[in-house]
């Protein structure tokens, strides 16, 4: 009997609180894989006063029956996988066992940072503001032909003729075939592992990295990441049909944030964005840059449940908004005069079409149900569940991963 696999991926500009998410759902599946992206991901888990900062492994690690995968959609920088192992198993989580990485995943090397950074050096003014940790020129060369997979670790001395073609040093090709040999373990045929837990009814979670709205075809190009994030790329990340895919689930913040440069609609650049990125703590798991921080954006929103052809919606930090007087959702945009919509949408030139809703001073995080939120709260949800027409299967009020409302 063969299962399908369900989908959970963010919907807004990233960092929308994925990773606390995958981890409870993770609790109900046997294998939870990711599909896309490098270490320019960042995923947070807040345990008690613990928090787990993942940037390559699945966010399903702390659910110990649960296998972890790394797709070959992925790019993976062999010695961040390896410190990131490494600290897994020093707080105890068996790592040997339970991680695999797809022999088809392409390697980022020290030269991809280096063209990173030359790169965004390069456009000055303009530029992007990617991480700088080589994610783009390693999706380059993938496009290129010219990259390295997992796979080609089998064979070091080709490894160490294509790197020196790249311009690598002596030391950097010896690192990275070390690197390779000590993730041997680990490196497994990823379309044959993928089918084969499918096949065998397993249930599958596949985690997705970044946000809809960051996607490399569908996103804010070119302020995009270097992936396909939304749920299509799920497909091509992992080897498996479209007819393997349940059910899809986006994950949206109770307003935006965006790190870096491009188009931001709804960003609040007064007093609101300010207390927004106090109270969110909105500051990059990666870099800790300064997260752009602004209302709602249904418009984008909509956008981003027609790419994924959602089933349900998870609204996360909704206790951030709590203490503010009034709180906004960007309903339209207009553009000379008319309604343009998210994809026709200049940044520079928008008007605005703002609702205000009133917001509630309680504090929220000790809810349990929705039912539980107060008043204006519960509304707010409700509001955004219309907005997105489809269900809101869960809803963030708190950091801690207990700190959820159904």
């Amino acid at each position: 009997m063969s299962a399908q696999a369900d989908i959970i991926l963010g919907c807004q500009w990233g960092d929308e609180g994925k990773g606390r998410i995958v981890d409870l759902y993770a609790a109900e599946y046997d294998v939870v894989a990711r599909f896309g992206g490098g270490d320019n991901a960042g995923h947070s888990i807040v345990v008690g006063d613990r928090e787990l900062a993942l940037r390559i492994v699945p966010s399903g690690v702390l659910q110990p029956h649960v296998e972890l995968f790394i797709g070959g959609g992925a790019v993976v920088n062999p010695t961040t996988l390896l410190g990131e192992l490494e600290r897994l198993a020093d707080i105890g989580v068996d790592v040997p066992s339970r991680v695999r990485l797809s022999d088809r995943a392409h390697v980022v090397l020290p030269y991809h940072a280096a063209r990173d950074a030359a790169a965004e050096r390069a456009r000055g003014d303009a530029a992007l503001g990617t991480t700088g940790r080589g994610i783009g020129p390693a999706y380059v060369d993938r496009v290129a032909r010219s990259g390295l997979r997992f796979a080609d670790f089998a064979a070091p001395d080709s490894v160490a003729e294509k790197m020196r073609a790249a311009g690598a040093d002596a030391r950097a090709i010896d690192d990275a075939i070390s690197s390779g040999e000590r993730l041997r373990a680990y490196i497994v045929d990823g379309v044959e592992y993928l089918q084969e837990r499918l096949q065998a009814g397993k249930r599958v979670l596949l985690e997705g990295a970044q946000g809809s709205l960051l996607d490399v075809g569908y996103g804010t190009y070119p302020f995009v990441t270097s992936s396909h994030t939304i749920a299509g790329g799920a497909c091509t990340g992992l080897g498996i049909g479209p007819g393997a895919i349940g059910r899809v689930s986006g994950v949206f913040k109770a307003y935006c944030t965006r790190v870096g440069a491009g188009p931001f609609p709804s960003e609040l650049h007064d007093e609101r964005g300010e207390r927004l990125r106090r109270q969110g703590g909105e500051f990059g798991t990666v870099t800790g840059r300064p997260r752009r921080c602004g209302w709602f954006d249904a418009v984008a929103a909509r956008y981003a449940v027609a790419l994924n052809a959602l089933d349900g919606a998870i609204i996360t930090k909704l206790d951030v908004l709590s203490g503010f007087e009034r709180i906004g959702i960007v309903m339209g945009y207009r553009l000379g005069g008319r309604s343009v919509n998210f994809s026709q949408a200049d940044n520079a030139a928008l008007q605005l079409e703002i609702d205000e809703v009133p917001g509630w001073a309680e504090p929220i995080g000790d809810c349990r149900t929705i039912a539980e939120l107060p008043e204006n709260a519960r509304a707010y949800v409700e509001r955004l569940g219309e907005i997105l027409a489809v269900p809101i299967e869960l809803v963030s009020v708190g950091r801690e991963r207990s700190q959820l409302a159904r």
